[in-house]
């Protein structure tokens, strides 16, 4: 990093942005010449500065000179212990060095926190993976251990089925012996051999039992050994969630903009020849406006009753409502743009319901908020960079707009383009 190199705002980690926005938050009260996206959060209270206006503090910081002024009411660097704090500092007051201080309290902030995180998750997954390799051999020992007893008890059965075979043959040759000399003991001998064929069918029948459940307890380990299976490719996913949940932790802060940043300002240009810092008229040439429309990711937030009042003034409000949607319809489907209708709703108790075409988002504003806040909001949620296009003739809703970065376009222009669509 050169001495007359630019340290841009997005170019600094998430964590040095946010000290940053906090250390600017506290004096923002004291700064000179604010910018309008400023004066309001300004008036907030300290607490609530840096956190509800951390978006505006942080787009406002990429204007050099208030970026000076700013510095200035911070004072002169302090060496702190917190390298996130010193990067802030130093980006803020730029005093003599400050570069190679940014740069050193940067890698300093970026170490800490990445040998934090590393050497926390893998203990913890050494942790889990030791258990589940422990999980894993209590099971396997058990079930050896159940099919060993089965085995045994198979074994028994069958030494006792053997005898019992032996028992008969031994019978049935005794009653051959005697059957000529005493029908009696031919008949105790029927008998014995009926009973030895009662026990034999009862120890087939157990055979037949334990061997089932051999084979289910076959069966139930093998589900056992898939589930263990599973625990460790679920171990395994884990890990690999967590390495690609460290590997964004150390990767550069994401980029502002868009590829189409550059197509987006040629376009503006030759539009109403006027640069993206400074407010811009209302474009009255609808193609401008589709061409606008159809650049990558673009925004289209379309003030409701002001544009549908002065397209249809003598239709009542519910057909001036269905008229303005459903002839959004063929424009959203030909350009892609994420659209947003607002209708003024402060007063009102009740929301009717509007059925949107794909494509089109229908808002209402709360009781008590006129469309023109809700509009604000979405505008200063949007980050820089997107192409934001706002459709209204409201004075009041366009200044907002062009200051946040928005483009303007007259109610006239869109009426334009929905003729050509129908």
């Amino acid at each position: 990093m050169t001495e007359t190199s630019e340290v841009a705002i997005g170019q600094l980690p998430a964590s040095v942005r946010a000290r940053v926005a906090a250390l600017a938050a506290e004096v923002l009260p004291s700064v000179a010449d604010l910018p309008a996206s400023l004066r309001k959060v300004a008036a907030f209270a300290p607490a609530r500065r840096a956190r509800a206006g951390e978006s505006a503090i942080l787009s406002a910081l990429r204007d050099p000179e208030l970026r000076r002024r700013v510095g200035v009411q911070v004072g002169p660097e302090e060496l702190s212990p917190d390298p996130v704090d010193r990067a802030a500092r130093a980006w803020l007051v730029r005093g003599d060095g400050w570069r190679e201080r940014l740069t050193e309290a940067v890698e300093a902030s970026t170490a800490r926190g990445a040998g934090a995180v590393d050497a926390e998750q893998v203990a913890r997954l050494r942790e889990k993976l030791g258990q589940a390799e422990q999980t894993i051999r209590d099971l396997r020992s058990a079930h050896r251990e159940q099919v060993a007893e089965f085995k045994r008890e198979n074994s028994s059965l069958r030494r006792k089925l053997g005898e019992a075979r032996v028992a008969e043959r031994a019978a049935r040759a005794e009653v051959t012996d005697r059957v000529a000399a005493d029908e009696e003991a031919l008949a105790r001998a029927e008998a014995t051999v009926r009973s030895q064929d009662k026990e034999l069918r009862r120890l087939r029948a157990e055979v037949a039992r334990l061997e089932a459940q051999v084979e289910v307890a076959r069966r139930t380990s093998r589900v056992e050994r898939d589930e263990a299976t599973l625990r460790a490719r679920l171990l395994l996913d884990t890990v690999i969630d967590a390495a690609s949940g460290l590997r964004r932790e150390l990767a550069l802060p994401s980029a502002t903009g868009a590829p189409g940043d550059r197509v987006e300002a040629e376009l503006a240009a030759a539009a109403d020849g006027t640069d993206r810092g400074r407010p811009r008229t209302p474009s009255a040439s609808p193609a401008i406006v589709e061409q606008h429309l159809a650049l990558p990711r673009a925004r289209l937030i379309v003030d409701g009753y002001n544009v549908s009042k002065s397209a249809w003034p003598a239709s009542s409000l519910e057909a001036q409502r269905l008229r303005l949607v459903n002839g959004l319809a063929p424009l959203v489907a030909r350009t892609g743009a994420e659209t947003t209708v607002v209708f003024d709703a402060a007063a009102a108790t009740s929301r009717p319901v509007v059925p949107a075409p794909r494509g089109v988002r229908v808002l209402f504003s709360p009781p008590g908020v006129i469309a023109d806040d809700v509009i604000r909001d979405l505008v200063a949620a949007e980050p820089p960079g997107r192409v934001v296009m706002v459709v209204s003739d409201d004075q009041e809703v366009a200044r907002h707009a062009a200051a946040s970065g928005a483009r303007v376009v007259s109610a006239a222009a869109l009426q334009g383009l929905l003729t050509r669509s129908g």
